[in-house]
């Protein structure tokens, strides 16, 4: 028996400029970010953010609000990069504390 182990070339996108497009309400929407070593800067319906990184591993980080608006942004959010091709990567994100999870693709734009 063999067993597939997806690629996680982790390091090529620990920082960039991405895109990420999700249905929200049945409306596709798509989130801009630029990401540095402990910064990312979001763009998302006219709107933009910034969240301190920090890395727990190659793979994983934890993002938290720098201006956080409602008790619900000041929660920081888990993200685990599952997988990744040449320019993108597969992630899975939840809020910290709680069990539901949401899976996405990032996209590489520089």
């Amino acid at each position: 028996m063999a067993c597939y182990q997806p690629t996680r070339e982790c390091q090529n996108f620990r920082t960039g400029s991405f895109r990420f497009t999700a249905e929200v309400e049945g409306e596709e929407q798509t989130t801009l970010f630029t990401r540095g070593e402990d910064l990312e800067v979001s763009e998302y319906a006219g709107k933009t953010d910034s969240a301190g990184v920090r890395w727990i591993n190659d793979c994983e980080y934890i993002l938290s609000n720098l201006n956080p608006r409602t008790r619900a942004e000041e929660k920081p959010v888990h993200v685990k990069i599952l997988s990744t091709t040449e320019n993108s990567y597969t992630f899975e994100y939840k809020l910290v504390g709680t069990s539901r999870t949401s899976r996405g693709t990032a996209i590489k734009t520089d």
